[in-house]
């Protein structure tokens, strides 16, 4: 029986009116940032015939409008909480946070994973890259992430709806995340806080791994390469994808392998992996490729 109607999203609470105010104006400047760097991307890819014949920038397509919709699931809310402090978030509204926020992380570190695979074959069979890496199986390979990213966590929001909530409204985030909901509940939920846990490590250590080994076999691959300019192209191709699954990763294990984290440094962290790290994402994909800067002179020079 839930006897509330809503939750109360308390974000920040201990920080002042100026530190209010900051956070509201770097968050705003972060979101607008997001939004022009990954759509360029997204336009790019859309708008040259080139980059659409590759595989690697169809998924760096994809992966540009998933960072668009993840910190779309967040964002906004917390600026309209920040602004207008103390308005509450519907149930439904957030278990569908919830659910979207979570499938959206487990569908990035798929996307990550496509993206590693991508280039261990690019690298170590660059003969048959063509074959191995065909127009069919990427867009295969991009639907399978978006539609396994979408079904991973359906089992958690099914059990974290059946709970019932019937003390405290208030949830100390600034998102619908299990920690906080399942704390708020009056029903104690031990297989939803298992599910929930075993299923972000699975995810996350599954895809790391994954990636690891892939990158691996890249490592092995060059260095039998003859030292020169081919050997530094080839690590150049990866060194972007390496900082990304660095910066996403790094701070993603510190929450969810880590559940005893306390309220305020998960904040932090959930923080940086969902407002920071999308906006860097096209920063470091734009700046260190050749190819997607030339992709975008060339569109710029079309529209304009």
């Amino acid at each position: 029986l839930t006897s509330i109607d809503g939750f109360i999203l308390l974000g920040f609470p201990s920080l002042g009116w100026l530190s209010h105010t900051i956070l509201c104006a770097l968050l705003s400047l972060a979101y607008a940032g997001t939004l022009a760097g990954n759509l360029c991307i997204v336009w790019a890819v859309l708008r040259d015939p080139r980059l659409q014949r590759l595989p690697m920038y169809i998924l760096l397509g994809n992966f540009a409008w998933l960072e668009i919709c993840y910190i779309t699931t967040m964002v906004p809310r917390m600026l309209s909480d920040l602004v207008s402090p103390g308005i509450p978030i519907s149930i439904l509204a957030c278990f569908v946070q919830f659910y979207f926020f979570f499938s959206l992380g487990a569908t990035e570190c798929l996307f990550l994973s496509a993206m590693a695979l991508d280039r261990s074959l690019a690298i170590c069979h660059p003969l048959r890259y063509s074959v191995l890496m065909s127009h069919q199986l990427c867009w295969a390979l991009v639907a399978s992430c978006w539609l396994c990213g979408f079904l991973w966590f359906v089992v958690p929001i099914i059990l974290i709806s059946q709970l019932s909530f019937c003390g405290t409204n208030t949830l100390d985030h600034f998102v619908c995340d299990p920690a906080p909901l399942l704390a708020a509940s009056c029903t104690s939920a031990p297989r939803t806080e298992q599910a929930c846990y075993a299923l972000s490590s699975l995810i996350i250590f599954a895809t790391v791994l994954f990636i690891l080994a892939s990158y691996g076999l890249v490592i092995r691959a060059v260095l039998r390469l003859p030292a020169g300019a081919r050997r530094h192209k080839a690590f150049s191709t990866c060194t972007s994808h390496l900082a990304v699954v660095a910066l996403f990763y790094g701070s993603v294990m510190v929450n969810y392998v880590n559940p005893a984290a306390s309220g305020s440094s998960r904040k932090v962290v959930t923080l940086f992996y969902t407002v920071w790290t999308p906006l860097f994402n096209p920063l470091i994909y734009s700046l260190r490729n050749k190819e997607m800067k030339e992709a975008l002179r060339r569109t710029l020079l079309r529209e304009l």
